[in-house]
């Protein structure tokens, strides 16, 4: 919803799909067209909302077969670009740095991202984020009192919801497409610093941390996208 508002409010005209009419009235008061459609199911809908130049994907499912329906849907539609919005956990910890060209975990997240990038009947550029906060998303408050944070001396990747709109928006608009990459805050604090600070930002008992013998981690590099971007995180 933020990023359809904000593309609408830079002239874009905008449809958003949910999967039920929870949000319509909300997209139709922000100026973007909406479409109830579910990636699980068959669609009616399906083929006007792919009358586009460009398509965003942003979902939760991990079904790889539906996927390849849609890339089928696709490949019958306008639409040239797509932008695959996917996650930093596709690459294992390492224990070290990790960028777009370290080795990945073979799982349904990364067969999907195959699929869009060996289409030939369109552009995709697939963006991995880390973890997501800002607005409702408080790191404070993801595990509830009482239960204990792994791999405190780990360190965490995260990035804002005001970057991630950033960073998509200047991908459409610079015209960024057969790219892989990383999107994620330059900081990283421990998990024992990180969410110790937030917990107390929200008024919350200190977090408890699993003391674990084996440390576990990896550090996300953006580097790449901010080269390719010129990137720069907007101003507080």
């Amino acid at each position: 919803m933020p990023l359809a508002l904000s593309l609408v409010q830079k002239g874009f005209d905008v449809k958003g799909s949910n999967r039920s009419n929870t949000k319509s009235d909300a997209l139709k008061q922000g100026g973007v067209i909406p479409y109830v459609l579910d990636i699980n199911q068959a669609n009616d809908g399906l083929s006007g909302f792919l009358q586009s130049d460009v398509l965003v994907i942003a979902v939760t499912s991990k079904q790889v077969e539906d996927f390849r329906k849609l890339i089928h849907q696709i490949e019958q539609s306008p639409v040239q670009k797509v932008l695959f919005v996917s996650s930093t956990s596709v690459y294992p910890n390492t224990n070290g740095i990790v960028t777009e060209t370290s080795e990945v975990i073979d799982s349904a997240l990364t067969q999907i991202e195959s699929l869009f990038l060996s289409n030939t009947n369109f552009q995709t550029t697939i963006l991995r984020f880390g973890g997501l906060f800002g607005y409702d998303r408080q790191p404070g408050r993801f595990f509830p009192v009482g239960k204990k944070i792994d791999q405190p001396e780990g360190f965490v990747n995260f990035i804002h919801r005001d970057d991630c709109i950033g960073i998509i928006t200047q991908i459409i608009e610079q015209n960024l497409w057969q790219e892989t990459l990383n999107a994620c805050a330059d900081a990283h604090p421990t998990r024992r610093a990180f969410y110790t600070k937030e917990a107390l930002k929200q008024g919350l008992p200190e977090p408890e941390f699993t003391e674990s013998p084996a440390l576990e981690y990896k550090i996300i590099s953006s580097e790449k996208l901010k080269k390719m971007l010129g990137y720069r995180a907007p101003a507080p």
